[in-house]
């Protein structure tokens, strides 16, 4: 097997952004939580997201792509996601439904984004669905969070289609990992 890690491909831009939102997380918390200052909670999410969104755009602009970025990438974009999730279902309990359907569904996306790095020497960056499932969740948790006087009917809708985005890109990414495998 390929070396995957090394000092060339950890230390990047794009990766020291990755690392900038997982530090952000805390003080998302301390904003929603303790102070609840929705809007500053709201506004550090939104800066998160524009930090992700960079360090894609630099990464393939400059040619600094790397296996760690990939992982690390989806690894604070889950973090922030998960952290978001619990923090909600202080207001709204049905969250933890949806927590655990996201626990579930990233076990499943670990194991066999694991498995399939380790039959054939690759690891694969995000795909489109992936994608707009992170922005239907942000979106919809950055709604619950900045209106917290939603009625109770569109905190149901957001919360539905949160599942429900969750479960579509389980079921793609599970086909792609599948695909991939077979080829092997």
């Amino acid at each position: 097997m390929k070396r995957l890690f090394t000092k060339n491909n950890i230390l990047t831009i794009p990766n020291l952004l990755s690392l900038l939102r997982i530090l952000m997380i805390p003080f998302i918390v301390w904003l929603y939580i303790a102070q609840k200052n929705y809007h500053g909670a709201a506004l550090m999410i939104i800066l998160s997201g524009a930090t992700d969104v960079a360090d894609g755009i630099i990464a393939r602009k400059c040619n600094m792509v790397s296996d760690f970025g990939k992982i690390l990438d989806p690894i604070a974009d889950k973090l922030t996601q998960g952290t978001l999730f619990i923090c909600l279902s202080n207001k709204y309990p049905d969250m933890l439904w949806i927590f655990a359907l996201f626990v579930a569904k990233e076990f499943v996306m670990a194991l066999l984004g694991y498995i399939t790095m380790r039959n054939t020497d690759s690891v694969n960056s995000a795909k489109w669905y992936g994608k707009l499932s992170t922005f239907v969740l942000y979106a919809s948790m950055i709604s619950m969070i900045l209106f917290p006087d939603l009625p109770i009917t569109a905190v149901n809708a957001l919360i539905v289609l949160c599942g429900f985005i969750l479960l579509l890109s389980l079921t793609m990414y599970t086909r792609f990992y599948i695909k991939l495998l077979c080829k092997k």
